[in-house]
């Protein structure tokens, strides 16, 4: 067995020794174009990439700084080189969890610069949260009590996945042009 995948640009990346100079948005914006959110338990495809750009779209409506529109956009981005694991089965992975932080301190090191601040951190998991209540809400089942405030309108109508990856790096390329 080979320690490498082969992303979708033909890269051979290491996932548990991730080189940062092979993390690549068109990589990721492909890859999470086509993962289904939920581990597959929903109603209708609705993708991992798409949840982010929701809150990439969330963080904009809010007011936010472009670096924190760009950490909601990649805020899963590991998922594109780590697969994700359904949380009540990541909460017993330590290991699995130290890995995955890495490869998104990686990741938000080239693409912001740095690593997110406690308070940036507690900002992306508030839209984050509020993301996954109405996912939860619109794809799964009615949630209870009093729903998350957002500044956007969320839409589930399913979209191809070549829009999805070309709407991730149309975001990417408008907010990062002022991070560089």
């Amino acid at each position: 067995m080979s320690e490498f995948i082969t992303t979708y640009t033909g890269k051979h990346f290491k996932p548990t020794d991730p080189n940062p100079e092979l993390i690549d948005i068109p990589d990721i914006a492909h890859a999470l174009s086509l993962i289904c959110r939920g581990n597959g338990h929903v109603k209708t495809f609705w993708s991992v990439g798409q949840h982010c750009i929701c809150c990439a779209k969330e963080a904009a409506a809010r007011g936010m700084s472009d670096r924190m529109v760009l950490a909601c956009l990649l805020h899963d981005a590991s998922e594109c080189y780590m697969s994700d694991v359904p949380s009540p089965f990541k909460k017993t992975l330590p290991e699995y969890q130290e890995q995955e932080a890495y490869l998104l301190h990686l990741i938000y090191e080239k693409f912001l610069g740095s690593d997110l601040t406690a308070q940036e951190q507690a900002q992306l998991e508030e839209i984050d949260h509020a993301m996954l209540w109405y996912d939860l809400d619109g794809l799964l089942e009615k949630q209870d009590g009093e729903p998350p405030k957002l500044h956007i309108e969320l839409d589930y109508t399913v979209e191809s996945f070549a829009k999805v990856e070309a709407e991730y790096i149309r975001i990417f390329e408008k907010y990062s042009r002022s991070e560089k």
